[in-house]
């Protein structure tokens, strides 16, 4: 009777430590499967195919995507963020007439412009053409008439550049005409930050049109080179594109997706729809069910 006491405590114990054992198993099983489905939807990513792209959780402050974030490279007209910055940062006379002038012209490049030599506009509508149309001409006569003249606005703009953790930044002209003028990604999204804190510039950058006096009266009618802000399905805050041949065409945006505010960096599109087809992308990536559980592990 004893005997068989002990055989059946010792055939329980053995039970018990094979449930245990077994139950643990499942556990690890079950934490394998879901860290697996957890890094297989990490790994699904928009198919982007501008050359330099960063996706940034503006809350988190934590990527959901990159691409060659830190690549330094040419970045064009987006330069004019930062030409709004200083100019807005100076306090000067927005209601102030200025007009454009010889210095204003494209020497680098020959760009076109239909603001003449001689035309007077206000320093707001400069601003405004500067921002939504991408008018060289704006730009240029924005950081003439700085204190100090355009000089002293490249060193206010290289200045505001590191005092926003900018180092991999550099400006040689207000207008980025220049192919000198040089960021990355993850630069350019701490200046769309900073630029989504000033109420004109999330104003002017998202104005789908605007019209000013030329000459005899005549209207002057600009669109902005950023098609997406017409499109209602978009909540932009601040835009801005570029393009020179070095450069390739660039997009920044501060948008909300999903209402969620995103910083959205495309450096080096090829082709003249890619930077817009690829905000699409990623818009349509963030919006799925699959992207929403990912980024939510970021």
């Amino acid at each position: 009777m004893k005997k068989r006491l002990i055989i059946t405590m010792l055939l329980g114990g053995a039970f018990v430590s094979q449930m245990a054992w077994a139950e643990r198993n499942v556990g690890h099983l079950k934490l394998e499967r879901e860290l697996s489905g957890s890094v297989h939807r990490a790994n699904s990513s928009p198919k982007l195919s501008s050359n330099i792209a960063l996706i940034l959780d503006e809350k988190s402050l934590q990527p959901l995507y990159a691409k060659n974030a830190d690549t330094v490279a040419p970045i064009a007209s987006i330069t004019k963020l930062m030409t709004a910055m200083v100019v807005l940062d100076a306090n000067l006379p927005l209601n102030e007439e200025v007009s454009v002038d010889v210095a204003d012209l494209d020497t680098l490049k020959g760009t076109h412009s239909r603001l003449r030599i001689g035309m007077t506009f206000t320093r707001s509508e400069l601003l405004k053409l500067a921002l939504m149309a991408s008018e060289n001409r704006a730009a240029s006569a924005l950081a003439r008439t700085y204190p100090g003249g355009t000089r002293a606005a490249i060193a206010a703009m290289n200045a505001k550049a590191r005092s926003l953790g900018m180092y991999d930044t550099q400006f040689h002209d207000s207008t980025g005409l220049n192919s000198d003028n040089v960021s990355t990604a993850r630069d350019l999204s701490r200046m769309v930050m900073a630029a989504r804190k000033y109420h004109l510039i999330q104003q002017y950058s998202t104005t789908a049109s605007h019209s000013v006096d030329g000459w005899g009266g005549r209207e002057l009618r600009f669109n902005n080179t950023n098609p997406l802000v017409k499109n209602a399905s978009w909540d932009i805050g601040v835009s801005k594109t570029g393009f020179i041949n070095e450069a390739g065409r660039c997009l920044v945006m501060e948008a909300k997706i999903n209402s969620r505010p995103v910083i959205i960096v495309l450096l080096n599109s090829q082709g003249k729809s890619t930077r817009i087809g690829d905000a699409n992308r990623i818009k349509k990536w963030m919006e799925s069910s699959n992207t929403r559980s990912a980024t939510k592990r970021s």
